[in-house]
């Protein structure tokens, strides 16, 4: 796919090099010529624009790219600006970040594909991290119910997936797991992806290793029987 990420801080430079890494095309786009300097090598195009100017906003291919990417996040006026004449100028698909629920609100007026607000997700995540003892990625299916990603315990290294019964053990359903390989992009940089082992249950013979990731689904407390258990 192609991207077009506007704003280039920490947060728009994160997404854009993830993307390049996982080999996607990405343009950027910042004011700022010390933020273009810095990432030019590690992405396909990079254009020192101010993105509140209709004439230059409209150098960019922008309806040559699948995704717009709104990271501006300091400037609350240039977000809403950007995103407003992204709009007027064609742009389809439109994800934007918000700092806060004012902006936040704003952008919903907009009717874009998504608002993104990493200040909030960076907490919700700790806060879980906290709570539950580990780092673990959750998405919330309804009020009891998590899908969750985590690394596979020290424990299990070496059983076979078969062999783990997490839900008559905890009341956790196995769903798949993944592994971590050293892939290349199309530009011809290396990086981790993590690579499906299985699905569906189909186990077959493989083995739990140091640095695999499990999915399960259950309930929250179910995941602390889980971790309390192996902590004891």
């Amino acid at each position: 796919m192609r991207f077009l990420v506007i704003g280039l801080g920490i947060y728009g430079t994160n997404i854009a090099t993830e993307l390049t890494m996982m080999g996607h095309e990405v343009i950027g786009a910042d004011i700022n010529v010390s933020n273009v300097e810095n990432i030019k090598e590690y992405i396909s195009t990079a254009y020192v624009i101010d993105s509140t100017d209709e004439q230059a906003l409209g150098v960019l291919p922008l309806k040559n790219v699948d995704l717009v990417i709104v990271a501006i996040g300091e400037n609350f006026g240039a977000s809403v600006r950007t995103v407003a004449l992204l709009k007027k100028l064609g742009c389809k698909h439109i994800y934007a970040r918000a700092i806060d629920k004012i902006h936040e609100s704003i952008l919903e007026g907009f009717n874009i594909d998504r608002i993104l607000t990493p200040e909030q997700r960076a907490a919700r995540d700790l806060t879980n991290e906290l709570e539950l003892g580990s780092a673990v990625d959750i998405l919330r299916i309804d009020t009891d119910n998590f899908v969750m990603k985590f690394r596979a315990p020290r424990i299990f290294e070496g059983s076979l997936y078969s062999e783990l019964d997490l839900e008559r053990d905890y009341g956790l359903k196995l769903i798949t797991a993944t592994r971590p390989e050293k892939k290349e992009n199309i530009m011809g940089v290396s990086h981790i992806v993590q690579c499906l082992l299985f699905k569906n249950n189909s186990f077959g013979t493989e083995v739990v290793e140091h640095g695999d990731v499990i999915t399960v689904f259950g309930s929250m407390k179910a995941y602390k029987t889980l971790y309390e258990s192996l902590r004891n």
